[in-house]
């Protein structure tokens, strides 16, 4: 049968047609199941159908003759088409190539079959077959075969173009495929970058408008959608180009494209169906991109950027939602045509408040177009009305708490970068109102970074000599919205505020800001401390001082930046307390040595206390109360150290000592109605140079143990001296005091006493008046106390010593004439002593001698003993013995021994002699009545009174004659 056929339709063409069918019943079976590894061998026979088919038609047109043959293929070549149909329905991207080989060999099969004359639907169904099959093969890259296919196809283009249809039946199929095969080539020639007859496949389509016209909705949808694809896909390179120039260029390029798009859709009406109207905003879109970027090169495509833009949004179908995403995108473009527009304000604030209205505010939205609000930074008032408006959006939607912080810290971020400090304080202020108004709570973390931002502007307006602006920011973190804080932040705020105040001098309002706080922490404190040392308010910033040391979280080194400040404004009350407080928080430091740091303060204190106590109207007790603490700080603050460390503050010790001293002695004469301070100022001069020699490593000279019994003594008077002044209130309490004195006495006597042998020899004497007068003292007190015991032993002491006894036994009976419970023993030792003392010193006061004398002699005759009165006319010869040497002074006309003391001597002499002659005592009498009638030689009319009593002795002896009395013994 083959034989039979080669020789009927000739070798070539049987051959061909043989060849074709064994290669087709080859394949067949793998269409049905095609394996990975058959892809290039199937691809490869299928190609090699095309070739043989594509012969076969040039070996059929030689031959001029029909051929049953090409019936055959024709029917083959349909199969394979429909067979790639299906199997591009049901196979995935990756059968592209197989598709394409099958489109191949079916086209070249039905073109062999086709008739050398065909009519116009052959031609129509040919063309459009070629067309597919060229677009195929050149989306799978095989270029040059669809070039091959596409050139069949202009062949076929040309014969319909020349087959006539007088009636017309075949216009709008004619204009569908001529269109179809003008854009088949246009985007072939597209994909080999043969952009110029790409662009001349374009125009032939878009110039014919009556065929256009003939087109029917889809056909017109389906060429709008290949321009834009190519619009697009040139965009696409454009801005991957990075240079402005060829980005213009480019831009142009994909404009032309787009237009066409444009221009083909445009008389549509795509209201009616909803593929076709978003083809058209797609289109509109892209035409907006491209006149965005080519208005480099022609600054009026922004114009028809933001009218294509504008068309799109008309555009928009009612039901689609304000917010999609599609709709923001839109006007995020118009955004940045607008922006190259350089357009005003208002224009750009319009634009970004559509965009803000329908924002959801996600963290992508927000992050958007903070963005974008810091590219228009230039523009301030700009960015200012669209964040304040984004934040009222913000919280008329019940946006989270994280995006109005967000918005928030922007717009602080903003305001500190604006001309208008007032205007943007302000701005911030309605802001914070806002938020505050609308009960949102800000979480402590947004809060913080608030403040810290706040703080952090205003120091630097701070630092800059701002000192207005930078209180305004401080004073913004006031507000209620960041009370999450606590009070610690409100408290910063405030003392921030202050500062910035007090360094405009603006004082009264420092004061007041400061007293907002709601903490007075020590740093609080210490901001009201230089307030009101800056205001001259001594009495407020001693306050402020000592409540800041008791705060709970006091630095030790606020008080050294007071004690400069006290001193450079030259407050020595101030800077006194501050010392203090100093010195206190020293002390109370740990397993630290601080004996010299703390033995500096004290004696600073101590200068500084001295040198008020000098200024005219100090408060001199306070002041002197504060000295005396101080030294006895000091006392302590030695007696601690060990000897070895003593000796670092030996000089220290030195100076104290003699500084207690000069301050007692000055005291003396300017501290009034204080003895009893003075006394302790002595006291603490006397123990601290105690401490001075007990630590000194060197001899000290003796005459320091002169200060020593200078410093007892006037201590010690000085409490005599204050007890003698004292009203007696309450007999319990004054007893005590007395014994306390006493006390004190008795140790300053044996003090003064264990010092004789250590001073020289010439201050001796002195320190021997001091025991004297310490002995009167001693008696004075030991009086009021009634320890008559200690008295008698003091007064016996005394009538040991030198011829300072005279006055003391003088003081001494003083003392004891006024006390009415003094035994009489004890006044009797006393009148003695200082009968003696009168007796055997060179200075006699004759008046007081007949005193003292009177008294003894009434004491020793009240007795009425032998012994008593035997002591008693020894003392009255004595005086007989006084007026014999002495009887004849006078003073004034007046005699120096009195005259009534004279006759009251006499009269006991003679009366005492009687009444021994009554008792028969005639031995004793006679005595007395002798030493009276030596006392008449010293009285007036001596010698009628002497004879008197010559003449009563005589007859009281002759009264008696005849007894003879003895003295009992």
């Amino acid at each position: 049968m083959s034989s039979a056929r080669n020789t009927r339709y000739g070798p070539n063409l049987q051959t061909l047609y043989d060849q074709i069918q064994d290669l087709l019943i080859k394949i067949k079976p793998k269409l049905n199941d095609i394996q990975s590894d058959d892809d290039p061998h199937l691809v490869k026979e299928l190609h090699h159908i095309a070739s043989l088919a594509q012969t076969f038609s040039e070996q059929r047109l030689k031959a001029s003759k029909k051929s049953h043959l090409a019936d055959a293929l024709d029917q083959e070549g349909v199969n394979l088409w429909n067979a790639s149909g299906l199997f591009r329905q049901g196979s995935d991207g990756n059968c592209r190539p197989i598709v394409a080989a099958l489109r191949l060999a079916g086209f070249r099969l039905m073109e062999a079959g086709l008739e050398a004359k065909s009519n116009i639907q052959a031609l129509l169904h040919v063309l459009q077959i070629a067309c597919k099959t060229g677009i195929m093969l050149s989306e799978v890259g095989n270029n040059e075969t669809a070039a091959s296919v596409l050139a069949c196809a202009a062949k076929y283009e040309e014969a319909l173009r020349n087959v006539d249809d007088p009636e017309g039946q075949h216009l709008h199929a004619r204009a569908r495929v001529t269109t179809v095969y003008f854009s088949s080539r246009m985007e072939a020639a597209w994909r080999e970058k043969n952009d110029g007859l790409a662009t001349f496949m374009a125009d032939k389509i878009t110039e014919n408008d009556r065929q256009l016209a003939l087109l029917s909705i889809r056909d017109r949808e389906v060429l709008v959608d290949k321009f834009l694809e190519i619009g697009k896909s040139a965009l696409r390179t454009c801005t991957q180009s990075g240079n402005p120039l060829a980005e213009g260029n480019k831009a142009h390029d994909a404009l032309r494209w787009l237009r066409k798009a444009f221009q083909i859709i445009e008389p549509l009406d795509c209201s009616a169906t909803p593929e076709l109207l978003e083809l058209k905003r797609s289109v509109l879109r892209s035409l907006a991109r491209g006149y965005f970027l080519a208005s480099s090169q022609d600054p009026e495509n922004l114009v028809r950027a933001q009218a294509a833009l504008d068309e799109v949004i008309e555009t928009m179908d009612t039901s689609v939602e304000p917010a999609s995403s599609e709709q923001q995108q839109l006007r995020w473009m118009k955004l940045a045509v607008v922006k190259r527009r350089k357009a005003g304000d208002t224009v750009i604030l319009s634009t970004l408040e559509s965009i803000i209205d329908n924002m959801t505010f996600s963290e992508g939205e927000l992050t958007d177009i903070l963005q974008e609000l810091r590219t228009l930074s230039h523009h301030h008032n700009l960015v200012t009305a669209a964040t304040r408006h984004c934040l009222r959006k913000a919280i008329a939607c019940s946006a989270n708490v994280a995006s109005i912080e967000k918005l928030l810290i922007f717009s602080l971020f903003h305001c500190s970068k604006g001309d208008d400090h007032g205007k943007a304080l302000k701005d911030l202020q309605d802001s914070f109102q806002e938020i505050y108004a609308s009960d949102i709570e800000f979480s402590k973390a947004g809060t913080s970074v608030c403040l810290t931002l706040m703080w952090q502007y205003g120091d630097r307006h701070y630092h800059a000599s701002r000192w207005a602006e930078a209180a305004d920011w401080f004073m913004s973190g006031t507000h209620a919205l960041f009370s999450s804080l606590g009070a610690s932040s409100l408290s910063k705020c405030f003392r921030k505020a202050a500062v910035c105040q007090l360094q405009r001098k603006e004082y009264a309002q420092a004061a007041a800001t400061i007293r907002r706080c709601p903490q007075n922490g020590a740093p609080t404190l210490y901001v009201a401390f230089l307030i009101a040392v800056h205001q001259g308010l001594e009495d407020d910033a001693t306050r402020a001082v000592r409540e800041m040391v008791a705060a709970p979280d006091f630095d030790r080194r606020m008080l050294l930046l007071a004690c400069r400040l006290s001193h450079d404004a030259d407050m020595k009350g101030l800077l006194l307390s501050v010392l203090i407080h100093l010195l206190d928080t020293l002390n109370s430091r740990e397993n630290v040595d601080t004996a010299t740091e703390s033995m500096t303060l004290i004696r600073c204190i101590i200068r500084l206390t001295l040198k008020l106590l000098g200024e005219p109207g100090a408060n001199v007790r306070s002041l002197v109360r504060t000295l005396l603490d101080y030294f006895k700080h000091a006392k302590t603050l030695v007696e601690s150290l060990s000897h070895e460390n003593a000796t670092m503050v030996i000089r220290d010790i030195s100076w104290l000592w003699r500084t207690a001293y000069n301050s007692a002695i000055d005291g003396c004469s300017n501290w009034e109605d204080l003895g009893q301070q003075i006394s302790e100022a002595f006291d603490a001069a006397r123990e601290l140079l105690e401490l001075y020699i007990s630590r000194t490593v060197t001899e000290v000279e003796p005459s320091v143990y002169v200060y020593i019994a200078n410093a007892s003594f006037a201590a010690t008077s000085g409490r005599v001296i204050l007890a003698r002044e004292r009203p007696p209130q309450d007999n319990v309490a004054t007893g005590k005091a007395a014994e306390s004195l006493l006390a004190d006495i008795k140790s300053c006597r044996a003090r003064v006493s264990d010092l004789l042998l250590k001073v020289p020899v010439d201050s001796q004497p002195q320190l021997y008046s001091f025991l004297h007068v310490l002995r009167v003292f001693a008696v004075e007190t030991a009086a009021r106390v009634e320890d008559w015991g200690y008295v008698s032993t003091t007064i016996k002491e005394a009538t040991c010593t030198d011829d300072q006894t005279l006055v003391t036994f003088e003081a001494f009976c003083d003392i004891l004439w006024e006390k009415k419970a003094c035994p009489v023993n004890v006044l009797y030792e006393a009148l003695e002593g200082i009968l003696r003392a009168c007796l055997t010193n060179s200075h006699l006061s004759l008046e007081k001698f007949s005193r003292w004398l009177r008294s003894i002699c009434t004491i020793l005759l009240s007795q009425g003993t032998v012994a008593s009165r035997s002591k008693a006319i020894q003392y009255v010869e004595q005086a007989g013995a006084v007026l014999e040497e002495h009887g004849n002074l006078v003073d004034d006309g007046n005699p120096l021994y009195p005259v009534d003391e004279r006759l009251w001597l006499l009269s006991t002499a003679y009366n005492t002699g009687v009444e021994c002659l009554h008792a028969s005592l005639v031995d004793e009498a006679k005595r007395w009545f002798e030493s009276a009638t030596v006392l008449c030689r010293f009285v007036p009319d001596g010698k009628l009174r002497a004879e008197k009593i010559s003449k009563a002795y005589t007859e009281l002896l002759t009264r008696y004659a005849g007894r003879r009395t003895h003295s009992p013994a």
